[in-house]
């Protein structure tokens, strides 16, 4: 099965929540608010991930809503 890697850029990320509201399953809210990947999908880094294809709905929701578009998705 196909992953995807999703990436959240903390330079561009407002703490609007807007991510994890739309999709809770892969976003959540740093200690200081900014978007990060939740643990069961957090690579080395915390605003960095791989999540499964069959989240990838849930992954572009979360993208194309973000009002500063820190939010990356690449197909792996």
């Amino acid at each position: 099965m196909a992953k995807l890697k999703v990436k959240v850029d903390w330079d561009l990320c407002i703490s609007d929540g807007v991510c994890y509201a739309l999709c809770p399953q892969v976003f959540e809210a740093g200690p200081d608010g900014k978007s990060q990947i939740v643990e069961q999908y957090r690579g080395a880094n915390p605003w960095e991930g791989e999540v499964p294809e069959d989240l990838e709905d849930c992954v572009e929701q979360a993208r194309t809503a973000c009002p500063t578009g820190a939010i990356t998705v690449e197909k792996e």
